[in-house]
């Protein structure tokens, strides 16, 4: 049956439910490119591909907008479950969200993500200083301690190593601010802010669903994104927090509208045309000017500042269209993966470094190299939850509410 025939559920989204587990996941493949792909990072495979770079453009510029976005939509849900006698409950909303987050946030920055700046180091001695065994010497002696007291000392002439970190775990700590946040605006008035529902919808009728999105990714990046280089650290990040607090509002303002549901349905060829081409230029910009020391002309910079915003929310918009109108069903897959993914997210980079650290002096083929990699993450993140899921109120650390697999799922 089409999904146009049948509305969507009050209480949640099926679509946005199968997008958010694909966004997780194709994340999981993007880092394991990154073991590979010639940008800087943890670890490095001997296996340079620099071929992948195209490929890993292809979600580069959207792929975590479109996870603030549905986790603002999840949110959206979850405050209207937690609402009570005509009160928004801002409160509960903020315990739910810091229960859920802030416990497998320090259990991962302090348990999950030190192996990660531990072979960071072990792979950067040789830049640090010469040594023998590169498991047993000062650099790394009483690493743990070093790591959580913030005394590592850990520098080389790019500068220095800042424990404790959360590295890819910052999308959980900014996801419990901008919840906090949006709690505190509920508090003060949540009428006026979900009334801004209805202009947005209003404004984004017909092509302005593509169009204008597109005009406000383009002003920040050409007001902010030369300014404030991506950082992840929270208090510096300016450029990203607009792009990311953004599309977290946009979600949870918009979660409920069947009018921008059909919108995105309506638009999903034409914007998957403009995606695939958004993506095209952006790629051959991105090749063309790969070298450390390339210096496109300044107007073509700025040109390509509207192109990567267009490849931003086509794609976006692409898959929020062809999600509403193909996954608008749950199921038992959908009910364990919505649950799993949140452990699939805290475990997988680490299991990729420490995996590809060890696998790299092996000399086996890409492929075999690359195969045991995916196998062995995939392996180890099916683990985790299968563990998380029998610890009770302990497997909130791994990101597993009591039960969770029981009932329907809350946002992550």
């Amino acid at each position: 049956m089409s999904s146009l025939s049948v509305a969507p559920s009050p209480d949640r989204r099926y679509d946005l439910d199968w997008i958010r587990v694909g966004a997780f996941l194709l994340l999981i493949l993007y880092h394991v490119g990154m073991f590979y792909v010639p940008w800087d990072w943890h670890v490095k495979s001997g296996h340079e591909v620099e071929a992948l770079e195209p490929i890993m453009q292809l979600t580069n510029p959207w792929r975590l907008t479109l996870l603030f976005l549905v986790s603002g939509a999840a949110t959206r849900f979850l405050a209207d479950s937690l609402a009570r006698d005509g009160r928004v409950g801002a409160g509960r909303l903020a315990g739910s969200r810091t229960l859920r987050l802030l416990p497998p946030l320090l259990f991962a920055m302090f348990v999950i993500v030190p192996p990660q700046s531990y072979y960071e180091i072990v792979e950067a001695i040789g830049h640090l200083a010469p040594q023998a065994d590169a498991y047993h010497n000062a650099f790394t002696a009483d690493f743990w301690v070093r790591y959580a007291t913030a005394s590592g000392a850990w520098c080389d002439a790019d500068g220095c190593l800042i424990t404790p970190t959360w590295n890819h775990m910052w999308f959980v700590a900014y996801l419990l601010v901008y919840s906090l946040i949006l709690a505190a605006l509920l508090a003060i008035s949540a009428g006026r802010l979900r009334a801004l529902g209805g202009p947005l919808e209003r404004s984004l009728k017909g092509w302005g669903l593509l169009i204008w999105p597109i005009v406000f990714l383009a002003a920040i990046r050409w007001g902010l994104a030369y300014r404030f280089e991506i950082t992840h650290d929270l208090v510096n990040d300016w450029y990203n927090h607009s792009l990311s607090f953004s599309a977290f509002l946009f979600g949870f303002l918009t979660a409920r509208s069947e009018a921008l549901r059909q919108g995105f349905i309506r638009l999903r060829w034409p914007a998957l045309i403009l995606a695939l081409a958004a993506w095209a230029a952006w790629a051959g910009y991105a090749w063309e000017y790969r070298a450390d020391d390339a210096m496109p002309a300044d107007a073509l910079r700025r040109a390509m500042r509207v192109v990567y915003a267009a490849d931003q929310w086509a794609f976006i918009a692409a898959v929020l269209g062809f999600g509403a109108k193909h996954l608008n069903h749950g199921g038992p897959v959908l009910r364990y993966l919505t649950v799993g993914v949140f452990p699939f997210y805290i475990v997988h980079q680490t299991v990729i470094v420490v995996v590809g650290h060890h696998l790299a002096p092996l000399g086996l083929p890409l492929a075999a190299e690359a195969g045991l990699l995916i196998a062995a993450t995939l392996a180890a993140c099916f683990l985790t939850y299968e563990v998380a899921r029998r610890l009770g109120w302990a497997g909130l650390l791994l990101g597993v509410r009591p039960q969770a697999a029981n009932r329907p799922p809350r946002a992550a």
